[in-house]
């Protein structure tokens, strides 16, 4: 006879333990699962020899560009400029061998830097990615083939800004959101199977920011970061819920938003700086209510992330450590210069914009460093920003990427 609550108990164990090497060994999106730059991985090193850990491989083929990468089932997706192509490009995470490259949109040229700036998406066995052009794809994860394709700028008259789309797809259910930049249709909302639209609201033009998620006020929404203001609307029909101007620039509003229950972090640099909102609901009106602003955090290209109570990120090009809820400086540090930052099993990955990548630990008694190395850099800037997944550091400049082994042994 059976032990049912043995073979219960066990199955559970079995489920979560394939849960865990699941969530730990990916990094299907942009800053990770939940956007906010926190990997799931433990059992990394924490201190790195002299010269930086073990090269696991390093590829050449990834493009010319600014994209970052998404782990996924094996694979780093990411995209890069070739000859007068954007491509979608997935490499094995074990080797670095190229799966597949798959064309989808037109060249985006820049003297700041070619090529793409967003990241692809992955949800389940699908794919989304949108390039500096305004194209948008939906491509099998396996195999590389276009699904579906459009130029969302073209579709919903929005001009392209200064230094090209740089937005990373964000998917919910059955929904696919960007902010498109067009008239009466700043925001869309499509339909991930076919492109079709949803909804669409306001007529803010696009930022350079990526979209985040968020429950507050009793109300599921999408907070976005335009060329004007973060703004928060239900997911449901893309009703304006509130607004928040303050921390937006006349420039580039980069940086994705930081969210704690109903605390939203807005950052943008040249200048500006950055604020705290709670959002509220009265009598069925939903707010944002500044809990304070400051301008000790300006996020420029790189965003902070949110580790227990304190916000860890580049404020213009110096490391800040400050207290989320209040504001409150704790520490600064050059670190390795400007640039940007993840983080893993209680430290910060940093990679400068001059090619240094530095571990930090995640602590507010101060800055402590526990490592650092230097890649050869190419001509232009190191802003791809980095990831940690599956036990190891993915890095990369324009062509190349860099895998690192940061498994402790």
């Amino acid at each position: 006879m059976t032990n049912r609550p043995v073979l219960t108990a066990t199955l559970l164990l079995l489920f979560c333990a394939s849960s865990f090497a699941q969530t730990t060994g990916e990094w299907p999106q942009w800053r990770g699962h939940n956007r906010d730059g926190i990997s799931k991985e433990t059992g990394l090193l924490k201190q790195w020899p002299e010269g930086g850990p073990p090269l696991a491989w390093k590829a050449t083929g990834a493009g010319t560009g600014y994209s970052s990468m998404s782990v996924s089932k094996g694979r780093i997706f990411t995209m890069g400029l070739r000859g007068d192509r954007e491509f979608i490009i997935a490499f094995d995470a074990a080797t670095g061998r190229e799966a597949w490259a798959t064309p989808h949109g037109t060249a985006y040229r820049d003297s700041r830097g070619d090529g793409p700036r967003g990241t692809p998406t992955i949800d389940g066995n699908k794919g989304y990615a949108l390039g500096a052009n305004g194209d948008l794809s939906s491509f099998d994860s396996t195999t590389g083939r276009l699904l579906w394709t459009m130029n969302v700028l073209q579709k919903f008259g929005g001009s392209n800004i200064n230094w090209g789309i740089s937005e990373s797809p964000l998917v919910l259910g059955d929904k696919l959101l960007i902010n498109a930049g067009g008239p009466g249709a700043s925001v869309v909302a499509l339909n991930k199977k076919d492109g079709s639209l949803i909804w669409k609201s306001q007529s803010d033009s696009a930022g350079y920011s990526s979209a985040i998620t968020l429950e507050a006020a009793g109300v599921n929404q999408v907070v976005f970061f335009t060329s004007k203001r973060a703004m928060g609307l239900d997911l449901r029909d893309g009703r304006l819920l509130w607004e928040y101007r303050r921390p937006a620039n006349d420039v580039a509003n980069v940086a994705t938003p930081i969210a704690r229950a109903n605390r939203v972090f807005i950052s943008s640099d040249y200048g500006v700086g950055g604020g705290l909102v709670e959002i509220k609901n009265s009598e069925g009106s939903v707010r944002a209510d500044e809990v304070y602003f400051t301008r000790e955090m300006r996020n420029h290209h790189s965003s902070s992330v949110l580790v227990g109570d304190h916000l860890y990120g580049f404020s213009s090009a110096v490391l800040t450590a400050m207290k989320f809820d209040s504001g409150e400086v704790v520490w600064k540090d050059r670190s390795v210069g400007k640039g940007s930052l993840v983080f893993a099993d209680g430290h910060l990955y940093c990679f400068s914009e001059n090619g240094v990548v530095g571990l930090v630990e995640a602590t507010p008694a101060g800055y402590r460093e526990k490592g650092r190395f230097t890649i050869k850099q190419e001509s232009l800037p190191t802003w791809a920003h980095p990831v940690v997944a599956g036990g190891r550091l993915y890095i990369r400049d324009q062509n190349t990427i860099y895998a690192f082994d940061v498994k402790a042994k």
